[in-house]
């Protein structure tokens, strides 16, 4: 473990060593880890993990792939919206964002104002191998999907790339190497994360 690692795992297990004071939205391409990161993330800090897409699911009693189907694109990013800014209204918590969410400025903004978001920087190489047997991706049900997630990779990145912090996710990195690194970047910012 390099320093920086040895620093931010707790002494306690169980018990968290810092203070979430403002919602973390985890924010990146589809296979970046979003969940897996994010839900780690939340147990380590001993705050709730959310998923906006869930939420939107819970409420609207349908699927994302349904509700984009019924209702088309636009309505379900207003949802979206909207969904996000409730939870950003919320108690602290480690929020994964659906990968079209931050594409929004309006839900950039209200996460930057509100919260903070932190983009998983995951390379294209490393998404596709997780990615490629998945059947639960909808946009990448095409003759090609590689070639479709390298379309969106390179139109999303720049919109990422614009978070408030980023933390790069390697192959060789477990989930747990991912949130020491999380975690010591949420600590650069002590409005967002305080040592107890």
């Amino acid at each position: 473990m390099s320093e920086i690692q040895q620093s931010v795992v707790s002494e306690n297990p169980g018990m968290s060593d810092f203070t979430l004071h403002k919602t973390v939205a985890m924010v990146g391409m589809m296979g970046a880890g979003k969940t897996a990161v994010g839900k780690a993330l939340a147990a380590r800090l001993d705050v709730p993990f959310l998923d906006s897409d869930a939420e939107i699911e819970a409420a609207s009693n349908m699927t994302v792939p349904e509700i984009f189907a019924r209702d088309g694109e636009p309505f379900f990013r207003e949802k979206e919206a909207q969904v996000i800014e409730r939870l950003l209204d919320g108690a602290p918590c480690i929020l994964s964002t659906g990968g079209g969410a931050f594409l929004a400025e309006r839900n950039r903004a209200a996460i930057s104002a509100r919260g903070i978001s932190v983009w998983l920087n995951a390379d294209l190489a490393l998404l596709w191998s997780r990615v490629r047997h998945k059947t639960t991706r909808p946009l990448l049900n095409t003759d090609n999907p590689f070639a479709t997630l390298s379309e969106i990779y390179d139109a999303r990145v720049p919109i990422y790339s614009l978070a408030d912090l980023s933390v790069t996710s390697k192959p060789r990195y477990a989930i747990e190497d991912m949130v020491d690194y999380v975690v010591a970047a949420l600590k650069t910012r002590p409005d967002v994360l305080e040592s107890q």
